[in-house]
Formats: structure tokens, C-alpha cells, sequence
């Protein structure tokens, strides 16, 4: 076993430990987060688990590992010396389950009176589905969030796990856990944070709502200025199967797209007119088809018109503006997501490749309390 101490990390979150019990999905995405801005994170996981399998997984980034059986009062008697000097315990069993195992709320704040205790749901913590098994698609099916999204006539469509997940989970994580470090830091206590998917979802469509209820917004998917509805609000296809995506929702940029189209304002259909918006798409769906992709981005290029390439994973590492910034860095040869947001003071460090390192708990809880935060 690797015993060798934490590296000395960067960022606005140095200093700050968590323990993340091993699952999927937003749970670890959010420690990820925490881990890329500076965070110590240390992952419980179950005996026999697997770091070859893991060795691709980036959302495991900047991590030590502590196999813990939990079912078994040693497991948790240690899961609760690490408790007792860390700031965040994040866990995402369905309510109920960790007190079970001996380590809910209560325990553990009992333990570290100032521990944030963040738990990673679909359904939450109450509410009559929150026993249930689910996942990203049902939570963001109940939300109306799944059933804005799609084309006129058609079934919803899928929109990977973004929104549920990650949009409504992991993100809502983060600043639900960070929200209750900074009321500690007036208050010097801990609280648990009930992070539910249901919630995010409500949340990220929470403008749309509006628009729904003050009758600006159809009930029918597709139909819509944000929803691919509108013409100069869309993808289109190009000469060589590939495609660009129109965003050109400003006068001034609507301007911009049709002069780069090198279509007549005057003889168009009027766009703000939905009823006339297919007869507008036609003609652009017909102009987009002329030229391939990069030469329809050629020409817009140094343009406010808001036209864009499509990109695949791969072709979007080489993007100009996302390697100038460094939007996608290397690790262990492979490429993954940069660290954000920037910090100009407190920037993050390279974040280390999964899987990282086991350790004995027993060896954190020492160096935790050789290392007191200040």
C-alpha cells in the first residue's frame, strides 16, 4: 500500500477536507470540483475495489482512496475518525441507508460538530418518492424540464445525463456544500445539505417557468425562440453532413448572419413573425447546404453573427480558443477538462490522474491532525 502524504495542493479550497463515500454520478463529480479547486479529497470505498478499472474514469481525479467495509463497526468506526477531522462528508445512499450503516447526520455531526454533511439524492430527503430507485432522466422527467426538450411532434429527447446529474446535481453539490462552509465560518457550526436532483432540475428552468406561465412560452417542445423553434435559433446542416449552430437572436447579429448567408433583408420572411419562421428556415436550411462546415466558419469568422462549428469531442480539443485558454488539459495522455472557474490569486494545480493512491485511514486521520486547518 502507497503511504506516501498528500502533496501540497492549490487553490481557493486548500486546506478544506473532504470525505466522499464511493458512488456515481453527481456525488463524485461534485468531490471532483471540490478536489480540482484545492480540496483534500478522500474516497471511501468497499474492499475489493478495482483501481485498474478505474484508470479512465477522470471524474476520480485528485483522490486518495480508503477502503472501508462499512458494513462491518470497524469500517465505521474509522469512516468516523476521518469524519472528526475533515470539513465535508458527501454521501449518496437513498434516506435512511447511512443511518442504518451507523453513520447519519447525527453521528457524525456528533462527531465533528462542524462538519458539513452534504447528501447527493435524485428525489431528496422527503416527499413520497424518496425511497425510490432513479435516475438523471426520471428526476428531470417530473420537472418539465424533459418534456421542453426536443422537436415539434416528436418524443422528448434524451439530453445525456447534463441535466439531472451534473446541471441539477453535481453543480447544486458544490454550491450547496460551499454555501454551508461559509455560513460556518460566521456561525462555527456544521449542518447537513440535502442536494436533490428534482430541485437542480426545477432550478435550471426556472426562467422558462416564467415564460410558460406569462404565456410566452408554448407547451408544445420545438416551438419555441430557445428550444430550436426559431430559425436564427438552431443547427444546420452543411454541404458535407457535418453541421453549425445559429444563435443569432439580436437585431444587430440577425444582420451579421444574413450578410454572411449573402441573402437579401428585404426579401426575407419576417422573423419575428413565428408563422412565418418554417418558410425562414427552408431558406436557410437551403443556403447552410452550399458549404461545408469550415467554410461556412470561414466565412463568419471575426463576425458577430453567432454561427459556430459543431464539434465532436475530438475535434473540439484543437479548437483555437479553447487550447488558447487552456480549456482542455493533458493528464497521464489523455485529455480532459481543465479546473474552473479561474481564480486569479488562488489558481488550482494540475489535477492528479485516476486513480490516485490508497492510503490507511488511520495514516489521513494522523496527518489531518498534524496539519490542523487554520
Amino acid at each position: 500500500m502507497d503511504m506516501k502524504v498528500e502533496p501540497d495542493r492549490t487553490g481557493p479550497l486548500n486546506g478544506i477536507r473532504v470525505v466522499e463515500i464511493g458512488g456515481i454520478g453527481p456525488g463524485p463529480h461534485g468531490a471532483m470540483m471540490l478536489g480540482d479547486l484545492g480540496a483534500d479529497v478522500v474516497r471511501v470505498e468497499r474492499p475489493g475495489y478495482n483501481f485498474a478499472q478505474d484508470k479512465s474514469d477522470f471524474v476520480l481525479r485528485n483522490r486518495r482512496i480508503v477502503i472501508l467495509d462499512l458494513k462491518q463497526d470497524r469500517g465505521v468506526a474509522d469512516l468516523l475518525g476521518l469524519v472528526a477531522e475533515a470539513d465535508v462528508l458527501i454521501e449518496g445512499f437513498r434516506p435512511g441507508v447511512a443511518e442504518r450503516l451507523g453513520f447519519g447526520p447525527d453521528v457524525c455531526i456528533e462527531a465533528n460538530p462542524r462538519l458539513v454533511y452534504a447528501r447527493m439524492t435524485g428525489w431528496g430527503q422527503s416527499g413520497p418518492l424518496a425511497a425510490r430507485a432513479g435516475h438523471d432522466l426520471n428526476y428531470i422527467s417530473i420537472t418539465g424540464a424533459l418534456n421542453a426538450i426536443g422537436r415539434p411532434g416528436q418524443r422528448p429527447t434524451v439530453p445525456i445525463n447534463l441535466v439531472g446529474d451534473y446541471g441539477g446535481g453535481s453543480m447544486l453539490l458544490a454550491q450547496g456544500v460551499l454555501a454551508a462552509l461559509v455560513e460556518r465560518s460566521v456561525s462555527g457550526h456544521g449542518q447537513v445539505v440535502d442536494v436533490a436532483m428534482v430541485d437542480g432540475a426545477s432550478i435550471l428552468v426556472q426562467q422558462i417557468l416564467a415564460l410558460h406561465q406569462l404565456g410566452k412560452w408554448n407547451a408544445e417542445r420545438g416551438t419555441n425562440t430557445l428550444d430550436g423553434g426559431a430559425p436564427f435559433y438552431d443547427t444546420y446542416e452543411c454541404a458535407d453532413g457535418k453541421f453549425v449552430a445559429v444563435g443569432a437572436l439580436e437585431p444587430q447579429f440577425y444582420r451579421e448572419l444574413i450578410r454572411g448567408l449573402t441573402l437579401d433583408m428585404d426579401a426575407l420572411p419576417d422573423r419575428d413573425d413565428p408563422a412565418q419562421w418554417p418558410a425562414l428556415r427552408s431558406i436557410f436550411t437551403e443556403q447552410f447546404r452550399r458549404r461545408s462546415r469550415d467554410e461556412w466558419t470561414a466565412v463568419f469568422e471575426g463576425t458577430d453573427a453567432c454561427v459556430s462549428p459543431v464539434l465532436d469531442f475530438d475535434e473540439a480539443e484543437h479548437h483555437g480558443h479553447l487550447a488558447a485558454r487552456g480549456t482542455r488539459i493533458e493528464i497521464a495522455g489523455l485529455s480532459q477538462a481543465a479546473p474552473a472557474p479561474r481564480f486569479a490569486r488562488t489558481p488550482a494545480s494540475m489535477p492528479a490522474a485516476p486513480p490516485c493512491h490508497e492510503v490507511a485511514a488511520a495514516d489521513v486521520v494522523t496527518e489531518w491532525r498534524a496539519h490542523p486547518p487554520s
